[in-house]
């Protein structure tokens, strides 16, 4: 869920970069004085359009959508690895999911938190190992059978 919500923040904050640096703002909210130009807005003071500026500026721009866009591509496929073996987990007869941490950085599912059993434990790493694009399990359960 919190990926989700960075996720759409991110694309919000996109959006009103882009809005602000191509000068794509509503003509009735401006932000400026009349006759004056923006500095950002690609145009000199004459108010003739500087496309050389423009241009650098849609340029910086697209990379940094990019590098956005890559984030949140790997922000939602370290979320569906986590949810898969989360998944997983909740569906073994023999393990207790609640008690069990799932997270992914990369590639990477660190597994973590409490099981009643050794066979548990086992059970649980077997189950993360096996989950396509997982490259390396971290093993932090501890075994502690309850009272």
């Amino acid at each position: 869920m919190r990926t989700l919500i960075r996720t759409v923040f991110v694309l919000i904050l996109v959006a009103v970069v882009a809005v602000l640096l191509l000068g794509y703002w509503p003509a009735g909210l401006s932000l400026q004085k009349p006759g004056t130009a923006s500095p950002s807005s690609g145009t000199d003071a004459s108010g003739r359009i500087d496309t050389e500026r423009v241009r650098e500026r849609a340029a910086d721009l697209g990379e940094k959508a990019a590098v956005a866009t890559q984030k949140i591509q790997e922000s939602v496929t370290e979320a569906a690895l986590t949810t898969k073996i989360k998944a997983k987990m909740a569906l073994d007869d023999t393990l207790k999911a609640r008690a069990v941490d799932v997270s992914t950085t990369g590639s990477t599912v660190t597994v973590s938190g409490q099981v009643p059993t050794a066979a548990a434990r086992t059970r649980a790493l077997a189950l993360a190992r096996e989950t396509d694009g997982v490259s390396v399990v971290i093993d932090r359960l501890e075994v502690r059978s309850t009272p």
